[in-house]
């Protein structure tokens, strides 16, 4: 069956992984309340549609830290992928390369940053730094990503301590670091989106990361105030069914189902996108 959307990924993926490792990627702390809403919130959201415009071209294109990019959709930090393909990270890296987009890598990549970098030399790669108790440690962390060519760093700041994850703890899973645990203990990312854009007043480039399952998704983050959204556990989706041609296809399923909201709603190009497209609807 052929699999046409990221749900068909995350369905197959399923079937692929052992409970214990699916648990782990689809697991969130205690009830994973927040998990689910970061989906759902998405769906409350309508987009209005813009007729009679010249729509024949659309460009997807966009810049993230002053670097060109395909399409505002780039993956997040989430960490073994091994677990889910036997390249890990370095499949994952190739993938990004490929599609044009930026990967952030985690701290608890299950391949070393060299390997990472050797699979995607051209690749745009940021590094996604958990602060530990060790400075020395960070300080090391942080210049060896430099020398490799990382263009950013990305800071998670909001794991004073790990949260309780139920499923691993059933599964007795131990493994160091949390799957995408900074979305895990915040509020609904679309939700919080309107507020921190607007407390910025554009003054820096804000990314949401956090429930986008469909190119829909991704029109409605930009035009509440994301310049471009991250993906993770879709990533880990794609990486499980097919390996690094799997990351290529949830990334270009993404993109082009996000050029063809662009095209119902008017949108000719990335900068066109407001908030003038967002309604919600009328209890």
């Amino acid at each position: 069956m052929a699999l046409v959307c990221l749900t068909d990924f995350e369905a197959q993926a399923r079937q692929r992984l052992s409970k214990s490792t699916w648990d782990f990627i689809e697991g969130g702390a205690d009830e994973g309340i927040t998990r689910v809403e970061n989906v759902t919130a998405f769906k409350k959201i309508r987009l209005r549609p813009r007729y009679l415009r010249d729509v024949s071209k659309v460009d997807t294109r966009t810049t993230i830290q002053g670097e060109e990019i395909s399409a505002p959709i780039c993956i997040s930090p989430t960490s073994f992928h091994c677990l889910a393909w036997p390249d890990g990270e370095m499949s994952t890296a190739r993938a990004a390369q490929a599609t044009g987009i930026c990967y952030v890598t985690s701290t608890y990549a299950s391949c070393s940053l060299e390997n990472i970098v050797a699979a995607a030399p051209r690749g745009l790669r940021w590094f996604q730094l958990y602060v530990q108790t060790d400075q020395q440690l960070n300080k090391q962390l942080i210049q060896r990503a430099e020398s490799l060519g990382f263009k950013a760093l990305v800071i998670t700041v909001d794991v004073p301590m790990h949260g309780n994850r139920r499923q691993d703890i059933r599964n007795q899973l131990d493994l160091k670091g949390n799957l995408m645990l900074k979305d895990l203990q915040s509020p609904k990312e679309i939700d919080a989106l309107t507020e921190v854009a607007t407390a910025v007043k554009g003054k820096i480039e804000v990314y949401l990361d956090g429930g986008v399952r469909t190119g829909n998704d991704v029109l409605k983050a930009l035009a509440l105030g994301a310049k471009c959204i991250f993906l993770g556990r879709p990533i880990l989706w794609g990486l499980a069914c097919k390996g690094e041609h799997g990351v290529e296809e949830v990334l270009n399923i993404l993109k082009n189902e996000f050029h063809t909201s662009m095209a119902l709603t008017g949108c000719r190009s990335v900068a066109e996108i407001n908030r003038d497209l967002i309604q919600f609807p009328r209890l």
